[in-house]
């Protein structure tokens, strides 16, 4: 007759144990949007232990730590002092409890490595927020979203249009100092 309680206790325990092991899986999808994608990339499948693309996103990435937290804290104090390139959004989704949507930054093509930054604060699963902040990614994570349908190498930046405007610009008030020159020198 004892045995008949303990199973029982086990099995309530494990009942209970349930919802929270369901809740630590990490996300279940997350979508990626920024320059030289024609639409969001989409990275499907378990979302930890870094089997998967979406696992290796996720734990390489340092969603978990921005999520929840770490001891010790590997994140950055700051921004990173590089220069950081292009700038993707990765929404996760979340489920757990509720299901909710956590974004996260992406530099894949920084200087020195790829970055993420996630804000402080977002809100998830009804009474959680994300601790956030900057973090140094693991380094294979740029191959991962080449595969996974990135572009190879840093889509040109924005900035490199205002360039020839320099120049052309330049070139102008060289003209223009030029031609007063040679009007004053007639005079």
């Amino acid at each position: 007759m004892t045995r008949r309680p303990l199973l029982l206790v086990l099995a309530l325990l494990v009942a209970l144990l349930l919802p929270g092991i369901a809740t630590a899986k990490g996300p279940s999808d997350a979508s990626i949007t920024g320059p030289g994608l024609s639409s969001p990339l989409t990275i499907s499948g378990g979302g930890e232990g870094g089997s998967t693309p979406l696992g290796r996103l996720a734990d390489w990435g340092g969603f978990f730590i921005q999520a929840f937290g770490q001891s010790p804290n590997p994140l950055l104090p700051a921004r990173p002092a590089v220069l950081l390139g292009p700038r993707y959004d990765v929404t996760y989704v979340v489920p757990g409890p509720s299901t909710d949507e956590l974004r996260q930054q992406l530099y894949p093509y920084a200087a020195g490595g790829v970055y993420t930054y996630m804000e402080p604060n977002q809100k998830f699963w009804g009474d959680q927020s994300t601790r956030g902040g900057w973090y140094r990614a693991n380094s294979g994570l740029r191959s991962v979203l080449v595969k996974a349908g990135l572009p190879r190498k840093s889509p040109t930046a924005q900035r490199s249009s205002r360039k020839p405007v320099a120049v052309a610009a330049g070139i102008g008030i060289v003209l223009a100092g030029g031609a007063f020159f040679l009007l004053r020198r007639r005079r």
